[in-house]
């Protein structure tokens, strides 16, 4: 007789009849949580009484938590715990008003066997959109079927009609008229150049690098190197602790006088006396030691691209990456020399840096700097975050925004219009300076690589980049973060709803050209290049090839 001691088998509850479980991803960061938790509360509320209507009930999944002052799942153990307890084949909300981190229930999510729907509200002040698209590319990476919805105040006659759908058949069909595969690509300058660009990087390959993985959760953000490797783009795996290291020996004589550049060109600083709540002039020298040591090892290493995570493991150790991100992404920038001082490094060209260690922005921006570069055009890319937008003289206005890294470029007059402010103490304890300004109106493109089905895709699209009177900049900012840079963008035959259900990521992937012209051969040679790759490209909205 065996004496082994079995595990009891598992149990879990039974659904109930017209009853919807709700759970809550938050951050790990618990000011954050305790900071959004307000907001969560009213939207969970909202989402209630619109199940109510229909005769339907929500049953929180976990609990109000009073020491920690929040109802947020703010870990991945407490997301296996909050999972036992939720019957398989139930109905399952994921409602998100602010950022999440979306490992925290991923894994419940990958074997739940009942609908899910994610819900959103649409506002700007908490990053809760930014915060369903990550966990909806994380279930789009993992092959798990769901359901998506937003709203601004949950009465709308969209929201409610997708609503009674999933509560009656579990899905929530929307409108993807706007997306079609890329078709056969007849020849052409741009078709030449994309294809070269294609055979060259395949032939010599590249190496991406990258100071720790799943920047605040992000499964989405990870590509695996089976998927790289045959598009010839191969990981060079860096610890954030060897980069902090590096930024120790940087002397601050020389962080000083990438200071003192930056000066001369016009860019100012919001500084304050209280390291806790102001910028101070000590960040900005840490931040700055920061982009020339990302410079240096990336020199070491022969990178043709670098992204570092800063959240989690960094930010209590020194101020935000924001500052010296923007920098690596622009043509003009400080001057750093490698450490012997005999050659100035990426001399009058980026380092192309991916935001957050996002991967699929990695692939994105490496191939958008090779073309933009051959076409002769700024070869400056910058990712967003799909934050928010509202209707404006009778077309919708997106805001896109991102912490800090715009590269300077992109505004109207360059650093002359660059602004630093404080990174906000309730997710940058250390602070650091942001890039803070408005991108300038003009042609671009946007793009997203991702995963789904075990390949990669591409979503490319045209944009217009507008302007806006000051007001409603100013107004449109401070309903969002203020310290951060934004975009007016107009997308071109993409409804707001179409974008929203159709999005694969978090962030998108932005690059200008002169005018719609190039914008559009742009877009072309960029299509032929990742197709060449083997990428499955899907055109979105009014593209002219």
């Amino acid at each position: 007789m065996s004496t082994y001691t079995l595990p009891a088998a598992p149990s879990r509850p039974a659904a109930e009849p017209n009853t919807a479980y709700l759970i809550a991803s938050g951050d790990l960061r618990p000011a954050a949580n305790r900071a959004g938790w307000p907001t969560q509360e009213r939207m969970e509320a909202a989402v209630a009484a619109a199940l109510a209507e229909l005769g339907w009930r929500v049953r929180r999944a976990h609990d109000y938590d009073p020491e920690a002052g929040h109802g947020f799942i703010s870990s991945q153990r407490m997301g296996l715990e909050v999972f036992k307890t939720i019957p398989p084949d139930a109905p399952l909300i994921v409602a998100e008003a602010v950022w999440q981190y979306s490992h925290h229930v991923l894994a419940g999510l990958r074997t739940h066997r009942g609908p899910i729907l994610t819900v959103a509200n649409f506002a700007g002040d908490w990053p809760g959109l930014v915060g369903l698209l990550g966990v909806n590319a994380g279930m789009a990476k993992m092959g798990v079927a769901y359901s998506t919805l937003w709203s601004v105040d949950f009465t709308d006659e969209w929201f409610k009609s997708g609503l009674r759908s999933w509560v009656s058949t579990g899905s929530v069909p929307h409108d993807a008229s706007h997306v079609r595969d890329l078709p056969a690509l007849a020849d052409g300058p741009e078709v030449a150049l994309g294809r070269a660009l294609a055979g060259q990087l395949l032939a010599d390959k590249a190496i991406i690098g990258v100071f720790d993985e799943g920047c605040m959760g992000m499964y989405n953000a990870i590509i695996d190197d089976e998927l790289l490797n045959p598009i010839g783009i191969y990981k060079e795996r860096l610890s954030q602790s060897a980069l902090w290291a590096e930024m120790r020996r940087v002397p601050s004589e020389e962080a000083d006088a990438a200071f003192d550049w930056l000066v001369e060109r016009g860019m100012t600083f919001r500084f304050g006396d209280d390291e806790e709540t102001s910028l101070t002039r000590e960040q900005v020298r840490w931040q700055l030691k920061m982009y020339i040591a990302a410079l240096r090892i990336s020199d070491d290493f022969g990178l043709d691209a670098v992204g570092i995570q800063y959240q989690q493991g960094l930010k209590d150790v020194c101020p935000a990456s924001d500052l010296a991100e923007g920098l690596l992404n622009n043509v003009s920038r400080p001057p750093v020399t490698s450490r012997d001082g005999s050659r100035v490094l990426w001399d009058g060209a980026p380092l192309p840096h991916f935001n957050e260690a996002d991967e699929g922005v990695a692939v994105d921006a490496l191939v958008t700097n090779r073309i933009w570069t051959a076409m002769g055009l700024d070869p400056a890319t910058t990712l967003h975050d799909v934050r928010w937008g509202e209707d404006y003289d009778g077309r919708f206005v997106w805001v896109w925004e991102i912490s800090g890294s715009v590269p300077a470029s992109h505004f109207a007059t360059g650093y002359a219009e660059a602004v630093g402010w404080r990174q906000d103490p309730v997710y940058f304890p250390l602070g650091g300076s942001t890039i803070k300004g408005i991108c300038k109106p003009g042609e671009v493109v946007w793009s997203r690589v991702f995963v789904q089905g075990g390949a990669l895709h591409a979503d490319l699209g045209r944009a217009s980049a507008v302007s806006l009177p000051d007001e409603e900049s100013r107004r449109r900012s401070e309903a969002t973060t203020p310290a951060w840079p934004i975009m007016h963008a107009v997308l071109h035959g993409v409804g707001r709803d179409q974008f929203m259900a159709r999005h694969r990521a978090n962030h998108l992937n932005v690059a200008y050209a002169p005018d719609a012209a190039t914008a559009d051969k742009a877009l072309l040679a960029k299509a032929a290049l990742l197709s060449a790759l083997g990428v499955e490209v899907h055109l979105c909205g009014d593209v002219n090839l």
